[in-house]
């Protein structure tokens, strides 16, 4: 494979614009993630005190992530053409309205309409329409040179969110249970919390200006509705989303609710102290992002993606195996340091290799597709880490999956480089 898809000189960009816009995405960005984290700590242990087994709670989550799945690829994919701002706003309902049914029943046939419907994120990473709009919405506002950077910083600010969000959600439902509160009802004033970032997202998302809107001189052909949004960059968007749908499936192994829960279970760490493991883990690897943009400039975006992946999937696997909880700590903080140098590279290589008016399409594409990959997993992954004897298992097929996947995106992408990648090293 050889060449560049849909490559123009800084495509969509509008070098005129101010920042306003710029920062009122990623103050989106960064609540929104806050609420991920605060919610992510507690979710499984939420469920489970409300009375479900494993299985249930890995099916829950299983079309938690499917339901979204479904609803954000209509939105993204109509994003261009309804509307990017109508879009976001409806997302940030969907999630409000997740949050508000969590809350006011413990019935599983109403959870689980609830979470397909809605948007709740199970794994503390972004989930629904929102980074898929808001990745071709800067995409809009910034020059070609200054994406893969902006992304990096876009990372960055949402793993300092979710690290902040996973450590008070860890301390409110500490401090609740200390003056006397069931577990069930100190998780659920987090799950709370969560539904009222929804109600102050919305208001943000109505704040923003018609200028992240595609101009409409720029959308394609009405056919290209029919298919998915895409129409040159349809074949190579299809091939990279099988890839990530990979990526996705190995990482529902090891969600980060499925972490707190090992913790918990395996070493008896309390709510609060698991707050603090995955706000440290959330921290190394919003750094970790922020070493991506240099790293692509040197090397390219396929070889920063891969090469910094690889180690990081190694010591997720080595993280049950370790002896004791502070070495058990450690390996974790050490994936986390190195694992999300690939995540603004492979946002920024997506955008790169697209037309302007199949950025939000090829976004969510890509972004449903890792959805449901990691969507299959919980079914798998709730019944082992619920088994003492199996519980280790979901790590080590997590860490051997993403390697298999690394080594596939080398060899199918590496000689595809991005408008601006003069080699390929």
């Amino acid at each position: 494979m050889s060449g560049r898809v849909g490559a123009t000189d800084d495509r969509g960009a509008s070098p005129g614009i101010d920042r306003r816009d710029v920062a009122l995405l990623f103050g989106t960005r960064v609540l929104r993630m806050f609420g991920y984290g605060f919610l992510a700590v507690v979710l499984v242990l939420y469920l489970h005190a409300i009375g479900l087994s494993g299985a249930e709670v890995g099916l829950l989550l299983a079309l938690t992530l499917l339901g979204d799945a479904g609803v954000s690829l209509w939105l993204t994919t109509h994003a261009d053409r309804i509307g990017r701002r109508r879009v976001l706003v409806a997302g940030a309902v969907l999630m409000l309205g997740a949050g508000v049914a969590f809350v006011a029943t413990s019935l599983l046939p109403v959870l689980i309409v609830a979470a397909t419907l809605g948007v709740i994120s199970p794994s503390g990473n972004e989930v629904g329409p929102f980074l898929a709009v808001e990745q071709a919405s800067l995409s809009q506002l910034v020059a070609d040179r200054e994406r893969t950077g902006l992304f990096a910083w876009y990372q960055l600010a949402g793993s300092f969110a979710t690290a902040a969000g996973t450590l008070a959600g860890g301390a409110v439902a500490q401090l609740a249970m200390a003056r006397g509160a069931q577990p069930a009802d100190a998780y659920r004033a987090v799950i709370i919390g969560y539904a009222l970032v929804g109600i102050v997202l919305t208001g943000l998302f109505l704040l923003v200006s018609p200028r992240v809107e595609l101009p409409t001189a720029k959308i394609h052909d009405e056919t290209v509705r029919g298919r998915l949004g895409l129409h040159r960059s349809r074949g190579v968007v299809l091939r990279l989303s099988m890839l990530f749908a990979l990526d996705a499936f190995a990482g529902g192994f090891a969600i980060q609710s499925f972490i707190a829960f090992w913790f918990n279970q395996r070493y008896g760490v309390d709510p609060a102290a698991l707050g603090a493991v995955l706000a440290g883990a959330n921290i190394l690897a919003g750094f970790s992002a922020l070493a991506a943009g240099r790293l692509a400039n040197r090397f390219g975006l396929v070889n920063t993606m891969v090469f910094t992946h690889l180690p990081s999937n190694v010591l997720l696997a080595l993280v049950p195996l370790m002896p004791t909880l502070p070495l058990a700590i450690l390996a974790l903080f050490a994936r986390f340091a190195i694992s999300q140098m690939d995540v603004p590279t492979r946002q920024s290589y997506t955008m790169a290799i697209v037309a302007p008016d199949e950025r939000s399409a090829a976004a969510g594409v890509t972004g449903i597709a890792r959805s449901l990959g990691v969507a299959a997993a919980p079914l798998i992954a709730g019944p082992l880490f619920a088994t003492a004897a199996l519980a280790s298992a979901p790590f080590v097929i997590s860490g051997g999956l993403k390697i298999v996947y690394d080594l596939l995106l080398y060899r199918s992408f590496r000689r595809l480089r991005a408008p601006g990648e003069t080699t390929v090293r």
